[in-house]
């Protein structure tokens, strides 16, 4: 397989940078269906800035782009408006 130190280092570092953001994209997709499926204004608003802390982590570490991050905000507080 590797045969350089410096390509063994390379996978292991990816193996491990691979683990944490598919963690964190995990943990906040869970966290946005969480938002989505709440029914009750009280608790979708109090979640509200958790979850775009959440994205806005994720957007400043690169796992996903800015770009989605603020089309996932935009979307997440259209849903929080629209609860009765």
């Amino acid at each position: 397989m590797a045969n350089h130190k410096s390509s063994e280092k390379r996978i292991r570092q990816t193996e491990a940078r691979r683990t944490s953001n598919r963690y964190s994209a995990k943990t906040t997709r869970n966290a946005l269906k969480a938002l989505r499926t709440a029914t009750d204004k009280a608790v979708a608003t109090d979640m509200l800035p958790k979850v775009s802390a959440l994205l806005d982590k994720l957007a400043k570490r690169n796992i996903i782009h800015k770009n989605k991050a603020a089309n996932l905000k935009s979307s997440i507080q259209k849903h929080v408006n629209a609860i009765q």
